[in-house]
């Protein structure tokens, strides 16, 4: 992790760059994936998927028996530990649900707005070099709560017998999941977004995934199909100061620089005391990781920033606009009130991203890449559309007509004007 001491403002740019990808090349890969499978559906999936993941599968669609035997396969402890997550992230995402409230704006013209939910959405969830089960409570729970009709959801078959982890199983059953697909990367994207004989149709897709994953996202979202948000690689940002634990610092980043060597992680201080320490612990701590060969790649992509004073550190904060931010300062509280760009917060010392990632409640589901200077994570808005609602009595037309009919003719829309005024004669 390369260390940056006092740079100018001008130059902030430049040094916050993410890692950089071949958006074209990443292009020019991904769409004949999906035209191959918009065109030749399920047999094009397996095609990629012996292709991709070398399993070559008979049935897309995982069985009722073996839902059933992931209960049965999964420790007990396991279990408990899906089941307490869910429990906190159901307690957080139910108390977004928003109640209709009617608004009288003049006397008899009442407007109000409705959530609906989207009836039917599609889960990506990733295989790759993690078994992110805890992506599927991320998603599940929020689409339930909101009351999608049907929730489907695909990822990668294993290697070794061609099945679905228990793990995946057992906490898509739990959270209420339709249906479960043996498919992954562009192909399970292509599926959802296209249909084909066996897997349906969807009208919104959800979750992250790959470089050529997050690809064929965007792309299908071209031709019409609703997408949670655009992302790239996972990434966070600590900001410390000299009431920081080095050791919890240099955990919370090479926590996150484990996701993959395209990830990347940020120190942001005003001291480069801190800096040396965090250092030392992460060299310490890396040793006894599995994932080190990994996390010294993407230890590569990241840096250490040290700045004039806490002023700076916010601003450059919100300049990067964070996946995850981590405050361990002595005003971490006050800091967080100061960020405006910023997929999710994590107050003080004691408050790693990793209990974010699992089961505190809050979603994981986040904008990456800068994105969270314009998007928000997931929520159980992002599974409902509004309707608005107008109803407008006899009086209540009299009352605004002269203002609709002024305004239909300023703008040389007679018949919008008509509208109003065969009513009031």
């Amino acid at each position: 992790m390369k260390t940056i001491l006092y740079p100018i403002k001008k130059n902030w740019q430049e040094i916050l760059q993410r890692p950089v990808i071949d958006k074209q090349g990443l292009i020019d890969r991904v769409k004949p994936i999906l035209a191959d499978v918009k065109s030749n559906g399920d047999e094009a999936v397996k095609r990629y998927t012996l292709q991709f993941d070398k399993v070559a599968i008979d049935s897309l669609e995982v069985s009722q028996e073996e839902i059933d035997d992931a209960t049965r396969l999964l420790p007990s402890a396991l279990r408990k530990a899906i089941d307490t997550a869910a429990e906190n992230i159901r307690r957080f995402h139910e108390k977004q649900c928003m109640q209709t409230e009617i608004i009288e704006t003049m006397p008899g013209i009442k407007c109000w707005r409705r959530s609906v939910a989207i009836e039917k959405v599609g889960l990506y969830i990733p295989g790759g070099t993690a078994l992110l089960f805890s992506t599927v409570l991320m998603l599940g729970i929020p689409a339930k709560i909101a009351g999608c009709m049907e929730i489907v959801l695909t990822t990668p078959p294993t290697k070794e017998n061609n099945t679905i982890h228990p793990a995946i199983l057992y906490t898509a059953q739990l959270v209420g999941i339709t249906r479960v697909f043996k498919a992954g990367g562009v192909q399970a994207i292509a599926a959802m977004a296209y249909g084909t004989e066996t897997v349906p149709k969807v009208y919104k897709i959800f979750g992250p995934g790959n470089q050529y994953v997050n690809c064929a996202k965007q792309l299908v979202q071209v031709d019409g199909l609703a997408i949670d948000m655009p992302a790239g690689p996972s990434e966070v940002c600590v900001m410390a100061d000299d009431t920081c634990n080095p050791s919890y610092v240099a955990a919370d980043l090479l926590s996150q620089a484990e996701h993959g060597t395209d990830s990347q992680v940020l120190l942001v201080c005003a001291n480069k005391d801190i800096v040396e320490k965090v250092s030392a612990e992460i060299e310490k701590q890396v040793k006894d990781l599995p994932r080190r060969d990994m996390i010294a790649e993407t230890l590569k992509n990241s840096s250490a920033i040290v700045l004039q004073d806490s002023g700076e550190m916010i601003e450059l904060v919100n300049e990067y606009a964070p996946e995850h931010l981590i405050i361990a300062t002595w005003d971490a509280k006050e800091t967080a009130d100061k960020i405006i760009n910023a997929g999710s917060v994590f107050i003080g010392n004691y408050s790693p991203e990793s209990a974010g990632d699992y089961a505190s409640g809050t979603n994981h589901t986040l904008p990456t890449n800068g994105f969270a200077r314009s998007y928000s994570g997931v929520s159980v808005d992002s599974f409902v559309k509004k309707i608005t609602y107008q109803e407008i009595t006899k009086e209540g037309l009299q009352r605004i007509g002269e203002t609709v009919e002024q305004m239909a003719a300023a703008e040389g829309l007679d018949a919008h004007k008509n509208a109003i005024t065969i009513r009031l004669k």
